[in-house]
Formats: structure tokens, C-alpha cells, sequence
């Protein structure tokens, strides 16, 4: 699976056509999900994914629904409206592994918008000077970390390939 998608209009890219494809998929299975919806400026020397995304005022948190691309624009509606709302695009860039989709409207071409469902805070445990242990498991290995005094215990499974790179990175 490719984690980036981008369909730009009128590009002559052989991939063009398939990456429309898993974007409109993309925004079909957003339907009666809650999105984030969010709209910046687009400084002509930035990439998208560069901007300051964190929360602003203006940003709408909402159910999505009927979401649909017909031809070249995006049509949507909130649960609690009947309007249909819609945006036409000159470019869409789907990026899978963060579930965000960048919206390049086609009559605003200094706006970027991007919609991405809500993500679940990741929790970072430091541990210092775990017990461990290496176990095989089947074809695989068994990496265990465990603090006592925190009462932790991660276990993370690494096929050969990913323990060779590790054993390369250790000291």
C-alpha cells in the first residue's frame, strides 16, 4: 500500500487515475465518521504538510455525511443540515499512514485544507535500565522490556530482517 496518494488536474502521470481512485474511496468511507476540518494559507514556497497545524479557532470538528466526488469536486453535509456542501479541486493529497487528506481548492489557489480523522494520542513510557529478554518465536523474535518499579512490560515482535537492522544500530 502507498502512503501517499496525489491526483493533481490534468496530470499526464500513469498513476493519476488509481490514486483518484483510493481518494475517492478514502472520502466515501469518511460517512458518518468525525472528522477535523481545517483551512490555512498556503505560502507559495511551503508544502502542505509543513504548515502550522495545530488547533486555530476556525477549525470545525464534525460528523461527515453523504461524502461523494462527483467529476473533480468534493460534496459533503453536516448531520444536523440538509445543505449539501461542496469544493471543487485542482489537487488532493491523501496521505494513508496519518489519515489526512489535503484539499487544493481549484478557485482558491492559496488555501489548503486538510481533513483527517481524529487521531488517538500515542502514550510514551520511558523506562531506565528495563530487564529484557530476546525469545525466539517462531520465525520471528520476541523483544521483552520490563520495569518492575513502574509495573511495565512492552513486547514487540521483529521478523529476521528488522532484529538484523537492530543488532546493526546497537553499540
Amino acid at each position: 500500500m502507498e502512503l501517499r496518494s496525489i491526483w493533481q488536474y490534468g496530470s499526464n502521470s500513469s498513476e493519476n487515475s488509481n490514486h483518484f481512485a483510493t481518494i475517492s474511496q478514502w472520502w466515501h468511507n469518511l460517512n458518518g465518521k468525525e472528522i477535523l476540518w481545517q483551512q490555512r494559507l498556503m505560502p507559495t514556497t511551503a508544502e502542505a504538510t509543513n504548515l502550522n497545524w495545530e488547533p486555530q479557532r476556525f477549525d470545525e470538528k464534525f460528523l461527515v455525511v453523504n461524502p461523494t466526488i462527483r467529476g473533480i469536486t468534493l460534496y459533503w453535509q453536516k448531520p444536523d443540515s440538509s445543505q449539501e456542501r461542496s469544493t471543487t479541486v485542482h489537487k488532493l493529497e491523501l496521505d494513508q499512514l496519518h489519515q489526512q487528506l489535503y484539499i487544493f481548492p481549484q478557485s482558491q489557489k492559496e488555501v489548503v485544507i486538510r481533513v483527517e480523522l481524529p487521531q488517538v494520542a500515542l502514550q510514551t513510557v520511558v523506562m531506565k535500565n528495563p530487564q529484557w529478554q530476546v525469545a525466539p518465536n517462531g520465525d520471528n523474535y520476541l523483544l521483552t522490556l520490563r520495569d518492575d518499579r513502574q509495573k511495565v512490560v512492552v513486547q514487540a515482535t521483529f521478523d529476521s530482517t528488522q532484529m538484523s537492522q537492530l543488532k546493526q544500530q546497537l553499540p
